[in-house]
């Protein structure tokens, strides 16, 4: 079995064959999840690598615990200290690349609609190759010259990028809360607890809400000034409001009969983070007290630490980005998914009630996981056609590097401590 297994992942990382888990208890993998799986590891690798780059604290601990570490700085052309690749501007040089890796791959897998072609086979294999190129791309990308113009000219693509992909996790949001109250609603017709469960979920997304709501209005304001802050609350707690009210509305629900409050419920919870991201990004107030002295106000006081509600920001929005791009990776970039951001669902009557709703009981691929009980630990499931679009696969990725790149540089700001 060990010998098999070897030579599986030896077929997986060089060659066109799918990857699997390399032992007995663990289950067969369909070939299009464990795909979407790998370049989302690949993601995240980079994403960590990121959240390092703009820690000072972990330069400070190379450059005690590590041997001749500027000498070793200097000999890379890194500067003294390694401050090249360290800061904000690593960071865009790394997502540079990263970006650059899956829109290579958006372009090369256009128009693809079965998976025995070659470039299907490159998508979904080779991945060995893949992390030398990403790996390439992303060491490459400090060798860029002149740093001043790309980074000035790269922030402002990564702005685009970044609220492009806003958009499309607010989709991603939508699509999520929308299966998971019409799974649960479901189940109601023969266990009643299910109303309660979606009551409580509810609660719970709107207790979140209008808790941040309360407590940036606490923080970020004050009784004179902070005009623009008490506007941003104002205006986004009354769409909070307003998409709560529409959700239940007649005609939304003559439409939509599966909507509801939870789906308002989650919005409003996402709207709270992007308020709070906009409201810690925002330059801080100087203004001249009755001593004379300079004040800063209309950012909360945490005592000597300056940037934690950034740092906040930072973990906040990226695990959120992780939860989107695993999302993503399980439903959301497949066929089904797509007719259901369109309103096609399946009839009620075949929903299934189930608290881990985002995964099917049977799936598409009932027949394959049949004939293959015995067989191979790869399900290849896309014999007859792609279960999801790849190229669209890959741009939603490209623009999740933009995103990385500008939430954890804290959208322009340079954050540098943590």
């Amino acid at each position: 079995m060990s010998a098999q297994c070897c030579a599986g992942q030896l077929a997986c990382c060089c060659g066109s064959a799918g990857c699997s888990l390399c032992c007995d208890c663990c289950p067969r993998i369909r070939q299009s999840l464990s795909t979407r799986f790998m370049y989302a590891l690949y993601f995240i690798l980079v994403v960590v690598l990121c959240c390092i780059m703009m820690s000072t604290t972990v330069a400070h601990k190379m450059k005690e615990h590590i041997p001749f570490f500027e000498d070793m700085c200097k000999g890379i052309k890194a500067g003294d200290t390694c401050e090249k690749l360290v800061g904000y501007s690593a960071v865009y040089r790394v997502c540079f690349g990263m970006a650059c890796f899956f829109f290579i791959f958006c372009l090369l897998t256009l128009k693809i609609n079965n998976s025995k072609s070659c470039r299907a086979h490159i998508h979904n294999g080779f991945w060995f190759f893949k992390l030398l190129l990403l790996g390439a791309m992303c060491s490459g990308a400090f060798f860029i010259p002149d740093q001043d113009t790309f980074l000035n000219a790269w922030r402002y693509v990564g702005a685009v990028g970044g609220f492009l992909f806003i958009g499309i996790q607010l989709l991603l949001l939508v699509e999520f809360a929308h299966k998971w109250n019409k799974n649960w609603t479901a189940g109601t017709a023969s266990n009643k607890l299910w109303y309660a469960s979606l009551a409580l979920v509810t609660l719970i997304m709107y207790s979140i809400a209008t808790g941040g709501l309360v407590l940036m209005a606490v923080f970020y304001t004050q009784k004179d000034g902070c005009m623009e802050n008490k506007i941003l609350l104002g205006v986004n707690g009354g769409l909070c409001v307003l998409i709560s009210l529409v959700a239940i509305s007649p005609c939304v629900q003559n439409r939509q009969p599966h909507s509801g409050l939870l789906q308002s419920g989650v919005i409003s919870c996402y709207v709270t983070y992007l308020t709070f991201s906009a409201l810690s990004s925002k330059p801080a107030e100087v203004v001249l007290d009755e001593h004379g002295k300079n004040v800063t106000i209309c950012v909360p006081d945490f005592g000597q630490d300056l940037y934690r509600d950034e740092n906040l920001v930072t973990i906040l929005g990226t695990s959120l980005l992780i939860g989107c791009i695993l999302y993503s990776c399980l439903t959301s970039t497949t066929r089904s998914s797509s007719d259901a951001l369109q309103g096609r669902y399946a009839a009620p009557e075949l929903e299934i009630a189930r608290c881990c709703f985002c995964f099917s009981p049977g799936g598409e691929d009932t027949e394959e996981q049949q004939q293959g009980k015995e067989g191979p630990r790869v399900i290849y499931d896309e014999k007859k056609g792609t279960v999801y679009i790849y190229s669209y696969f890959h741009f939603v990725f490209f623009l999740a590097s933009l995103y990385v790149m500008m939430t954890v540089t804290n959208w322009f700001k340079c954050a540098t401590s943590v």
